[in-house]
Order: structure tokens, then sequence, then C-alpha cells
């Protein structure tokens, strides 16, 4: 009799879908996350009616420091749509701050550019 559960080898376990993780939900709540969107825990307690799972209260655990959004889906070892889904969960608990990356600065204009050297040549 063959066994009907499917192993990728024989130490890794069953497969556990990542739409399992996320109740079927494929998009965030928020849209506050970008790769480099920096979260972290607001230290609050988690409210007793809350529906949050174990990779919910392991995310908070990676984020007691601020820590950008790929780091963290590294570090949980989960594909980034689901932290992204768990993340949006946090946030609308009041259990996580998200920052979003800073804006690059822009290419100065050319005339600024020259400027500066001709003040430069000057000294």
């Amino acid at each position: 009799m063959k066994d009907d559960v499917e192993w990728i080898d024989d130490e890794a376990g069953p497969v556990v879908r990542p739409y399992a993780l996320t109740g079927g939900r494929t998009k965030a709540s928020s849209t506050a996350f970008d790769l480099l969107s920096m979260a972290v825990a607001t230290g609050s307690a988690i409210p007793s009616n809350s529906r949050l799972g174990s990779e919910h209260r392991r995310l908070l655990r990676l984020v007691r420091r601020a820590r950008p959004v790929v780091e963290i889906a590294s570090e949980a070892g989960l594909p980034l749509g689901v932290i992204k889904v768990l993340l949006g969960d946090l946030l609308d608990q009041g259990l996580i701050l998200v920052r979003s990356p800073l804006p690059t600065a822009g290419v100065p204009p050319e005339s600024l550019l020259r400027e500066v050297i001709r003040g430069l040549r000057a000294l």
C-alpha cells in the first residue's frame, strides 16, 4: 500500500501550501508594503479576540527591531506574497508599524553640477 501523502524528501515533512497560511487570501489589506519598506513591532499586546496564527506570532518576533519586508520574507522562509498578507493582518491589528523607503534623490540638473565645478576651480 502506497502512502498518499506527498513528501519532498524524508526530512522535509509534508508540504504546506502558502495559501493555507493566508486563508486563501492573495492580496495584503494594505498597499504599504514595498520590498524595502521597514516593519517593526509596536510592542502592543495581542488582542484576546485576535485570530492570529503561529506564523503571525513568528513574524512579530522577527520584527522586534525594524527590518525590511524582503529580509523578513527571507528569514521566515516564506514567499513575499504570503509575508505581505500576514504583515497586513498585523498592521490592521495595530501590532506593527510600516515605513515606506525614503525616495531616492534625483540627479541634480547639469547646470547645478557645472556651477559646483566652476566654484571648485575658483578655489
